[in-house]
């Protein structure tokens, strides 16, 4: 993707935040190539997703300056304001966050992907939010990944569905018009070592793929456990703080 032009303020004086963001994204891919290095994926890195939430719409436009062409969002209504401030930019905007059954039909409208599809309810009001979107606009299906929960049996408060629920979620989103079933994601226990969690997402990953070949995504890794998340098979990589910096402080 070309850089797009507006790479300095109105004035002409060099954006000191472009600058930032620059050198924070070089940070940050050059960690994913060496993890992809070391792991044996030199081939094959996986999809940096620069999550935006609570950054403004301009932070967007730099990062897609610097050739960023996929950007997560976790609220529905930041995502979508955004997302049409932005029409004009080449972005796949990803939906990252805990999302309610009645905020499909707003999510298809920008989305390219849900990463947090937990429940048969919310598979169910995506399909049919799918079926008038496509028929509105005929865009293409909407990819859809599973979050498994890995703080246990419990259900864990990072989110997801237990391990036992996603062969009937993935059959519900397999057999959905207008929706891809992508694959798997999940979100590190806090304050744990994070490998063991990614090796059960690895195992649940390999028993989908054997029902569903096309599912093979495995969303996984953020700031600080990007390197484990590389080397235990994650094929998209959702990255904030470490390219953003702090989030903005609310007014």
């Amino acid at each position: 993707m070309t850089e797009h032009p507006n790479t300095q303020q109105p004035d002409g004086v060099p954006d000191p935040r472009l600058e930032q963001l620059r050198e924070r994204l070089q940070a940050v891919r050059e960690r994913i190539g060496s993890a992809a290095a070391a792991a044996g994926r030199a081939e094959s890195p996986p999809q940096l997703i620069v999550v935006t939430k609570f950054h403004p719409a301009e932070d967007v436009r730099r990062l897609a300056a610097l050739g960023v062409t996929d950007v997560g969002e976790n609220r529905d209504q930041e995502a979508s304001e955004k997302a049409a401030a932005l029409a004009a930019l080449e972005l796949r905007w990803h939906f990252i966050g805990q999302l309610q059954s009645n905020k499909a039909k707003s999510v298809v409208k920008y989305a390219h992907a849900v990463h947090s599809v937990d429940r048969l309810q919310l598979a169910a009001a995506l399909a049919k939010a799918m079926a008038v979107e496509q028929d509105r606009t005929g865009r293409a299906p909407l990819d859809c990944f599973i979050q498994v929960s890995l703080d246990g049996d419990s259900g864990g408060h990072r989110g997801g569905a237990l391990p036992a629920d996603v062969p009937a979620l993935a059959a519900q989103l397999a057999g959905s018009a207008g929706i891809r079933l992508a694959g798997v994601m999940a979100v590190a226990p806090l304050g744990a070592d994070p490998v063991p969690a990614f090796e059960k997402l690895a195992e649940l990953s390999a028993r989908l793929t054997a029902v569903h070949p096309g599912a093979a995504g495995i969303s996984a890794g953020m700031s600080q456990d990007l390197e484990q998340a590389v080397r235990l098979g994650a094929t998209h990589l959702r990255v904030g703080s470490d390219i953003l910096g702090p989030r903005p402080a609310l007014r």
